[in-house]
């Protein structure tokens, strides 16, 4: 027998909790129920923001969190 512990430790999980989160920062899930709250268009997860298709308003993502206020979008260029 070992005295190891059989899970991982704090300092582990938070470096695996990081990995995760920087590969997929906002569920699937979460994302296919958000719109664009000026217009209601769908959004498009680009890095660690949600890109609106219709409008082009960039909405940051903090902490796993959209941030979802208009007044704090950032305008983006149209794709082309």
């Amino acid at each position: 027998m070992t005295d190891e512990p059989a899970h991982p430790s704090s300092d582990e999980r938070d470096t695996l909790d990081q990995v995760s989160f920087d590969r997929n920062p906002l569920d699937p899930a979460l994302l296919a129920q958000l719109a664009c709250p000026a217009c209601y268009g769908e959004l498009r997860l680009e890095g660690a923001r949600l890109r609106c298709l219709a409008c082009s308003r960039g909405y940051p993502i903090v902490d796993g969190i959209p941030v979802m206020i208009v007044e704090r979008a950032e305008r983006l260029d149209k794709e082309p």
